[in-house]
Formats: structure tokens, C-alpha cells, sequence
């Protein structure tokens, strides 16, 4: 255990005011927002595993946490697994032979990971589960993400309004289509569990049908999230079971995925004053959804501030790197199959054209870059 000087209940205030001035001020350009810059861990080095480059969310959380940390006096080795199980595999390997004391892992299969993190424990290594729970293991110490339950909850309700569903006036059969995120991320299950319990009242009532039938979750999931894959189910689903009917909705739980599903409405005539597109969630507030809403074709996205998930990160590492106890807000309800893992979660936030300033007022785009 390294030994530190303690913050001093004046310096904590001034910390924590800096802290919230810097994630005021800081705009796109860093996209890392905050600073929090404790008395201690100078010198260790911070292996940071994520999952892939191909999407911009994950690009913007890996450096969100390497300037977090480095802020905080530590090093970093910052590595991208290009959604590859073997090769997040082998990098966390090498970051456990460098003598890392601490592990972030966003894991590209969260079930894929036992025995490297056995031998994580085996060297004295702690490991935070970032955003992305970890299975099956007992080595794992802490969880930082949102709540995710929430995220499918806000899409759906987020459906329900735009389709007026609960005008009880319009007795109208609205249509949708399903789909779900990969099926090797933990979190696709509670994405869909949070819509599901939204949703479902509508199917059992009837003003909500899903022509193809496709309706479970093993049914609807999209492997590594992808939005290519996501466009050819789409385009799949128009040509076998709408024609003429008009798809009025279509649930998507991220929005690389959304975008995909757009194009394949676009090909099918949607996007016309005569066929206008279906109400299309998403998650993430990526800037090409962020412009495809305020366009008109994507209507919602679910904001998570990566820069407030990755400061709970440096948090809680540098907690465990100082043999403290991190702050959790969830110590129930987060169970990998071996251990409840003791979580801090994030509130997201439904955004539409409405409140798209939301995003610049907070910093996280300029209003240039959403013109």
C-alpha cells in the first residue's frame, strides 16, 4: 500500500470545484471534460483495455481515461482489442507481465476473460468492469457504468409517446420492428429488459405488432453492435414482411446501429413527405445521430457523458490503488455468475430535437459542429 497525505476537508472543496468548472468549460476539443487530480498514485500505470476503434464512443472513452488518469499522476497503456476476443486477450496479458496494478477493461465478450483475469489476481492486480460487466469471474473488484435498465426504459417510453399509444382516442395498430445489441455484451440484456417492460403492455393489448414475429431477444441481437449488419436485417425485414404497410417504429439500441437501419428505410422510399421514416431510437449521442435527428430521420438517442463515466473510473482506481474503498451507489443488483460485483452507475439522459442544446450546453459538442 502506498502511503499518501489525506485531503484536507478545504483542499476536497477546492478539488471538487475544480472539478466542476473544468467540466463546464472544457468543449469537444478535449471531449475528456474533467480533471480530478487526487494526492496520490503518481508513477503506476494504468492498463486501459477497449474493446474497438469503430465506433466513436469507445475512441472518446479511452481517451477520456487516459487524460483523466494521467491527470491524476498516473501512467497509462491505453490498447483498442479491434473487437477481437483474442487480441483484447493477449493485450491484457502483456499488461498484467508489465506489472500494471490496475486493469479498465470494457470488455468485447464479458464471459471471455476468466482465466487472463486469474492470472490478473494472481499478480496483485485490481480490475474495474467498465460499462461492460464481467462474467463468470471473481476478479473483478468494481463496476462503473450507467444505468442501463434506464437506457432501454427511456427508448421505449421515448416510442410510446411519439406513436401516441396511450391516446385513449386513438385505438390505431402501430407497427415496429425490434432489434438488440450484440449478444456476447452483458448489457444488451438489460437494454432490452428496461424496453421490454415498456413495451410489453402494448403487444399483449394489440395497439403495438411486430409483423415479423420477431420478438425475443435472441432473435433481434446484433453481433458487435454492428450497423452494417444491423442495415441487412433491416432491409431483410422490409422486403419479407411489410410492402405496402409502413414500419411505424423501430426500437435500436445504439446508434451505429440506427444509422444503418436509416439507410436501409431510405433504400425502401422511407424519407419522403409521403412515407415519412419511422419514429428510430439509438444510445450514445454520436455526432452523425446527433445530425441525422436534428435532420429529421433519427428521432432519439439515449446521452451518457463518457467524460462523468470515465472521472467514476479514476475514482474508483485510484480507491483500489490506495486500498480504499471505492463509492458504489449499487451493491444489489449487479450479479457476473460468481460474485455481485459492487457497481456506480450513471443517470443517461433521453435526447431529441428538443434538447439537443443539451449536448452543447454540457459541453460535449460545439454548435458549430451540430450545424
Amino acid at each position: 500500500m502506498r502511503t499518501r497525505t489525506p485531503l484536507t476537508p478545504t483542499l476536497a472543496a477546492v478539488t471538487a470545484a475544480a472539478l466542476l468548472g473544468l467540466l463546464t468549460a472544457c468543449g469537444q476539443e478535449a471531449r475528456g471534460g474533467s480533471r480530478y487530480v487526487p494526492d496520490a498514485g503518481q508513477g503506476s500505470t494504468v492498463g486501459l483495455a477497449m474493446p474497438t476503434k469503430a465506433s466513436e464512443r469507445w475512441i472518446m472513452d479511452g481517451s477520456n481515461m487516459a487524460e483523466q488518469f494521467e491527470a491524476a499522476g498516473y501512467e497509462t497503456d491505453l490498447q483498442y482489442g479491434d473487437n477481437k476476443v483474442e487480441n483484447q486477450v493477449a493485450q491484457i496479458e502483456n499488461m498484467i507481465t508489465k506489472g500494471h496494478q490496475l486493469l479498465v477493461v470494457a470488455a468485447i465478450d464479458g464471459s471471455a476473460l476468466t482465466d487472463v483475469l486469474q492470472r490478473a489476481s494472481d499478480a496483485g492486480t485490481r480490475v474495474i468492469s467498465y460499462d461492460r460487466l464481467i462474467l463468470g469471474t471473481d476478479n473483478v473488484d468494481s463496476y462503473a457504468s450507467f444505468d442501463n435498465e434506464r437506457v432501454g426504459r427511456l427508448q421505449a417510453t421515448y416510442l410510446v409517446e411519439a406513436l401516441g399509444l396511450d391516446d385513449e382516442d386513438d385505438d390505431t395498430r402501430r407497427t415496429i420492428e425490434l432489434f438488440a445489441g450484440s449478444s456476447d455484451d452483458n448489457n444488451t440484456k438489460y437494454f432490452w429488459d428496461g424496453a421490454m417492460a415498456v413495451l410489453e403492455p402494448y403487444f399483449e393489448d394489440g395497439r403495438l405488432e411486430v409483423l415479423s414475429g420477431q420478438t425475443r431477444m435472441n432473435q433481434a441481437t446484433t453481433q458487435q453492435w454492428d450497423g452494417g449488419t444491423a442495415q441487412k436485417r433491416m432491409d431483410d425485414l422490409i422486403s419479407r414482411h411489410y410492402g405496402s404497410t409502413a414500419i411505424d417504429a423501430v426500437l435500436s439500441p445504439y446508434d451505429g446501429m440506427s444509422i444503418g437501419i436509416i439507410s436501409a428505410l431510405r433504400s425502401a422510399g422511407y424519407g419522403t413527405e409521403s412515407r415519412p421514416y419511422p419514429v428510430v431510437t439509438g444510445q450514445d449521442a454520436e455526432l452523425a445521430s446527433v445530425k441525422s435527428i436534428l435532420a429529421g430521420a433519427q428521432q432519439q438517442t439515449v446521452f451518457k457523458d463518457t467524460r462523468k463515466l470515465a472521472e467514476q473510473a479514476v475514482l474508483m482506481g485510484d480507491a483500489l490503488l490506495n486500498d480504499e474503498e471505492p463509492e458504489y451507489n449499487n451493491t444489489t443488483d449487479y450479479d457476473n455468475g460468481v460474485k455481485v460485483v459492487p457497481a456506480f452507475l450513471l443517470d443517461p439522459v433521453s435526447v431529441d430535437a428538443d434538447n439537443t442544446d443539451l449536448l452543447v450546453d454540457e459541453g460535449y459538442y460545439t454548435a458549430e459542429q451540430l450545424s
